[in-house]
């Protein structure tokens, strides 16, 4: 069967062209960067995981009245998603002190914040996604105060929602990062969900033992990433047909 036009290629996912106007195929890949790309690696099996993580909570997302860019799961790795135009804003969102937040201000790991932080990065590889206020937002056009008062409500919405979800199976969510796009249909716009989300983009530990269970294990060394990822995957339920076999690559649908 031919190959897919591929449209664009990330550090975790490829764009190919959609069977339908208006939609994409995505394909998770298993390769893990960290540092901006300075650290490269595979975790096996990754991409089949976080197809399937994503999937779920989309779905499970949808379900409260939070509109995303899913429409189905295809295969083991990949997703047909409806085609938006990016907002190139990363919104990070912080319920314990990990990571950045740590470094820039001085808070012990671990600390839980007196509230949930928001924080905008500006999408720019080159620059680093440096931090960004809703000033530079609106003043640079990324996106205007419409466009960020739907943001942030929804941002606000998942966090709740994903909080409690993740600690009914024992997991605390201590920070996640969102991604949002202008879903155009006709000549109306909405801003939805987009992107994935997945331990790639979350920051999860066990609710008893705090022990990482996302892709710090990567970023650190801590071994044991791939087991990480089952093991998120374990306790939402989530069990892949066939297991973990490989895809030879994403082709044409007929």
């Amino acid at each position: 069967m031919a190959r897919r036009r591929q449209l664009y290629e990330g550090k975790a996912k490829i764009l190919f062209e959609g069977p339908e106007p208006g939609t994409l195929v995505q394909y998770f890949k298993d390769d893990a960067t960290a540092g901006n790309g300075t650290k490269k690696g595979i975790i096996t099996g990754k991409g089949v995981l976080n197809n399937r993580i994503s999937e779920y909570l989309m779905l499970r997302l949808a379900e409260v009245g939070i509109p995303n860019h899913f429409v189905r799961r295809l295969n083991m790795r990949e997703q047909l998603i409806r085609e938006v135009e990016i907002i190139p804003l990363e919104i990070v969102v912080r319920n314990v002190a990990a990571g950045s937040i740590c470094t820039r201000l001085g808070i012990p790991e671990g600390t839980r914040l007196p509230r949930s932080i928001i924080e905008y990065y500006y999408k720019n590889d080159a620059l680093g996604d440096p931090i960004v206020a809703e000033e530079h937002i609106t003043a640079f056009g990324w996106a205007n105060t419409m466009d960020m008062d739907d943001i942030v409500a929804m941002t606000l919405r998942t966090n709740d929602f994903l909080t409690g979800l993740f600690l009914g199976v024992g997991i605390t969510l201590v920070d996640f990062k969102l991604e949002f796009g202008r879903l155009w249909e006709g000549e109306d716009m909405r801003v939805v969900l987009a992107d994935e989300i997945s331990p790639d983009n979350c920051r999860l530990w066990d609710a008893k033992t705090n022990e990482k269970m996302d892709k710090d294990r990567f970023r650190r060394d801590l071994g044991r990433v791939e087991e990480a990822y089952q093991e998120v995957a374990k306790r939402l339920g989530i069990l892949p047909e066939a297991g973990m076999r490989d895809m030879k690559g994403p082709e044409l649908m007929q």
